[in-house]
């Protein structure tokens, strides 16, 4: 941390660029002389490569990043030397005129674009993309948990949206008014009234649902929010991210469905009128990465197949109602990179599949047998027998299921794990 104070104050940055000061500090000390491993520097000892000092700059210097505002306008814009980034070839600038890190631009970054979905979130890490934002948005397993609670207690359920950024403010505002924010899920919200009943908020961006034993409460929330925020009320919640929601409260039953965006799919890729096939998978398929393209041919053809769409949109389904496709996405997934002709036939093959089962949605009611996570991966790291498997498999279960008891007891909800199942 010495080396990171010395930086920081010698190119007078503020206490905020201490995770860029301790990045480039690390950077700096594997590419330098080591007495312990007889001179060398750690990045040669690991990588086998010498370290190269051609591009090294002084932390804090100034730097000129390019920019394209026209033909008489200035084509760069000066700014502050913040370190590098692993993996690409340049700088990380900031400007401290718009107070922002430069990015997209030759030599200094490539674009990051503000993700919504952001995969493996828990890994990032201070000082490489800790100070990275994202926009606001919940997991789906939780709103299909307070789906759930909806249904289980035949609680109101409402709509919002707000036509512009508002995030900053609204946390503050929230918890202002008594609701307090999940500890296992940034964007959940929930008051507890002095009824004993609760009040539920999720916010997904700029769109939130609104849970409540009865209409007077959400009627009360949506017009303290309207008092602080431009905001659309969209009554009866009826759809979210793409997902139907249907309610028959007559039997107290709730429905999730996505047959309106996989219809749509079905026609983007020439589906609609397809034969169905009764299983995602099929036994007969055998895919290997030896089935990728091996002449120009294939290599001509498979540039004009839109196969990274197609998994794509399978998986945004997989991910919002369709369990079903876990397994059969994950196969068709590995070979995003260079798919041949063999990997299409099972996507198309898992098209088929959805096309004869547009009507297959997930039910919600008052018993507790509902879906509300599930998932299909290739462990990370390598067991030695197929029981060492089984168990790193249940332990990521039991996690997932430690955090849905930890939401669940947020929501005023207990949920009990009795007996976890597992087979090989």
């Amino acid at each position: 941390m010495e080396k990171v104070r010395c930086m920081l104050s010698n190119a007078n940055l503020p206490k905020s660029f201490w995770a860029e000061a301790a990045s480039t500090t690390c950077f700096l000390i594997n590419r330098s002389p080591s007495v312990s491993i007889k001179k060398k520097t750690p990045q040669e000892v690991w990588s086998g490569n010498p370290a190269n000092y051609s591009d090294l700059k002084i932390f804090g210097c100034p730097a000129y990043a390019y920019v394209d505002n026209g033909k008489l306008e200035p084509r760069s814009i000066k700014c502050v030397f913040l370190g590098y980034k692993a993996g690409v070839k340049g700088y990380k600038l900031w400007c401290p005129e718009n107070r922002k890190v430069k990015e997209g631009t030759p030599g200094v970054e490539e674009p990051r674009y503000k993700a919504r979905l952001v995969a493996k979130g828990y890994s990032q890490i201070p000082g490489l993309d800790f100070t990275d934002v994202f926009s606001p948005v919940v997991k789906h397993s939780s709103i299909r948990a307070l789906l759930g609670i909806v249904a289980m207690h035949d609680l109101e359920l409402e709509q919002l949206d707000s036509p512009r950024q508002w995030y900053k403010r609204f946390d503050s505002f929230m918890t202002s008014h008594d609701f307090k924010r999940s500890s296992f899920d940034s964007c959940v919200y929930f008051k507890k009234n002095s009824d004993g009943s609760f009040v539920y908020l999720l916010l997904y961006v700029d769109d939130m649902l609104i849970a409540a034993k009865d209409k007077g409460e959400i009627r009360k929330v949506k017009a303290q929010l309207s008092e602080e925020f431009e905001m659309k009320d969209l009554g009866p919640a009826k759809e979210i991210l793409g997902i139907e929601i249907l309610r028959d409260r007559k039997i107290s039953k709730l429905y999730l469905s996505q047959k309106g965006y996989i219809e749509k799919v079905l026609c983007r890729f020439n589906i609609q009128s397809a034969k169905p096939v009764s299983t995602p998978l099929a036994t007969h398929f055998r895919l290997s990465s030896a089935l990728s393209p091996q002449s120009d041919d294939e290599i001509e053809y498979m540039s004009h197949v839109p196969y990274s769409s197609a998994v794509g949109s399978l998986m945004y389904a997989m991910v919002c109602s369709r369990s079903d496709l876990s397994y059969a996405v994950t196969v068709v997934s590995r070979y995003m990179v260079n798919p041949g002709k063999e990997h299409w036939k099972v996507v198309q093959w898992i098209l088929r599949y959805l096309r004869g089962t547009t009507d297959v949605c997930l039910q919600f009611g008052r018993t507790e047998d509902g879906v509300i996570g599930w998932k299909a991966t290739l462990q990370t790291t390598v067991a030695l027998s197929t029981t060492e498997a089984e168990y790193m498999a249940i332990t990521k279960a039991c996690k997932k299921a430690i955090w849905l008891k930890g939401l669940f007891s947020k929501l005023n909800e207990d949920l009990q794990i009795s007996t976890v199942f597992c087979d090989s």
